[in-house]
């Protein structure tokens, strides 16, 4: 496929590309150039697990939670 550079440096995705690769609205691409070939891949987003660290707040120690959780233990 071939597309047009802008004035200001743009190009457009041909919708069909967009589409096959998931390609939306606002997708954040990383742009590099190689061997003389530029490549442009989909960004991968932040660790979903490092997003949400933190966020819960337990109101009491996790310790006694997890005590509260299980229970007693009858042998």
């Amino acid at each position: 496929m071939k597309v047009t550079v802008s004035e200001k440096g743009q190009v457009t995705i041909p919708k069909g590309l967009r589409d096959r690769l998931g390609i939306r609205r606002g997708q954040v691409l990383d742009v590099r150039a190689e061997d003389g070939m530029l490549f442009a891949t989909k960004a991968v987003d932040d660790d979903p697990v490092e997003a949400v660290y933190g966020i819960l707040t337990l109101g009491v120690p996790t310790d006694l939670l997890i005590r509260r959780l299980r229970g007693t233990v009858e042998e």
